[in-house]
Formats: C-alpha cells, sequence, structure tokens
C-alpha cells in the first residue's frame, strides 16, 4: 500500500511518486545542486572553448570529432568514483503496486447518482459490502498509464467500471401553442361551408342565406311614446 502523503502539503503528481517510493527529491535551487551544476559550466565554457580552438573546429562535424577525444581525457581527469561500488537501485517492496504508484492521482466527491467524472469519462460506483451508496464521499480517481481508471475510497479500490452514458434532457423550448389552433391529433366532422365541393360527386351545395320570419322585431312597426303636453 503506497505511503501517507503528509497532511498539509500539495504535492505534484511527480513529488507524490517520490514520496510514495521514499525517494528524496534535491532541487536545483539546493547548494549542492547548484555548485555542481556551476562547476561543470565552468568547465565547458571556459577550457571546451580553448579546446575546440586548439583543434581548429570551426564546423558542427569537426567540434564533434573533437568532442570524442576531449570527455574520455576529462572525465579520466576529474571524474570521481563513487562511494560504493554496488548500484545505487533497489528493488520494489512487494506491498507497493506499481500501477497504484504510476499513475495520475485526483480527488472528487461522488455525485448523488453514485458515479465519479474525470472530464469526459464518467465511473460507475456500485454498492459495496461497507456501505449502500458513495453519494457525497471524497474519493481518489487514478487515471493509469495504459488509460483505464480505478476509484479508491480510503485505501480501498471500490470502482473501475465506467458508467453508462448518460440519457438526453427533454426541456420545454421557447413560444406557446395557440389556444385557438385546432388540434390536429383530433379529428373533427364539421358540415361543408358555402361553395364546398362534397368528396365523391363533385358537386356542390350552396347554403341558404338566412332570412328572418315575418313576427322578427326587426320587422316590427317602430312605435313612438305619447308625451303629455305641460301647457293646455
Amino acid at each position: 500500500m503506497p505511503r501517507e502523503r503528509p497532511t498539509g502539503t500539495k504535492a505534484t503528481q511527480f513529488g507524490r511518486m517520490l514520496h510514495e517510493l521514499e525517494i528524496e527529491s534535491i532541487a536545483a535551487y539546493s547548494p549542492q545542486a547548484k555548485g555542481r551544476v556551476e562547476r561543470l559550466f565552468g568547465t565547458l565554457q571556459d577550457r571546451l572553448c580553448s579546446e575546440l580552438r586548439l583543434a581548429n573546429a570551426i564546423t558542427i562535424e569537426a567540434a564533434n570529432q573533437a568532442l570524442e577525444t576531449f570527455l574520455p581525457d576529462y572525465n579520466r581527469r576529474f571524474a570521481i568514483g563513487a562511494a560504493e561500488a554496488s548500484s545505487a537501485y533497489r528493488l520494489l517492496p512487494t506491498e507497493i503496486k506499481p500501477e497504484r504508484v504510476f499513475c495520475f492521482e485526483y480527488e472528487r466527491t461522488v455525485g448523488m447518482d453514485n458515479t465519479v467524472r474525470l472530464g469526459e469519462h464518467r465511473v460507475q460506483v456500485l454498492p459495496g459490502p461497507r456501505r449502500r451508496s458513495y453519494a457525497r464521499a471524497r474519493v481518489e480517481i487514478h487515471e493509469r498509464l495504459d488509460g483505464s481508471l480505478a476509484v479508491y475510497h480510503r485505501g480501498e479500490q471500490i470502482a473501475t467500471q465506467e458508467a453508462p452514458p448518460e440519457a438526453p434532457k427533454l426541456r420545454a423550448r421557447g413560444g406557446r401553442l395557440d389556444p385557438a389552433r385546432p388540434n390536429p391529433s383530433k379529428a373533427v366532422d364539421r358540415e361543408p361551408g358555402p361553395g364546398t365541393t362534397i368528396a365523391g360527386n363533385g358537386d356542390t351545395q350552396p347554403k341558404a342565406p338566412y332570412k328572418p320570419g315575418p313576427d322578427h322585431p326587426w320587422k316590427r312597426a317602430f312605435k313612438q311614446p305619447l308625451t303629455k303636453s305641460l301647457h293646455n
């Protein structure tokens, strides 16, 4: 199982990997690293320029040929042997799984649908023996070198399966339906209007105009109301 990261630190992916492998990283701005680099650059910028001038190297091919003679002599004169002749590499401990170290780790919160998102990917978290739902739980999602994904909760792997595609969301669009507009899904039988052709025989049946009867109020005589004169 990988080592726990120190609390309160925000290491990079490479720094996190070195910490889990118990490797100390010496940054370039440290005195140990800067001293070695500056001494090497000082030698190359001073002595190498003189060596190229003495070799009359004015082309890239001639400079490379001069380096084949200069570098072995330089290493013979200034190289310092290691304090220990044995290899500095050590075997990977058996409790460390390479796929859990050599990967990219991200912290995420499980959604209410028990899925974890990483970019365009969605991983489905199924119910497990410890809990039925991981909604709103903080987890780590690992993106491995082969492109696969794995979700870990408190050091335990709980999901590796891609979630099924999401169903499309249907939403009401702008605009309203005119209430006076007839509904095409409901067929309404209507009598043919004036000049309408009846299907089947091609004849037309014009509708007769409406004619009021003799007792219609419009045909009654208008009677002027009687008024009494104020003066006899």
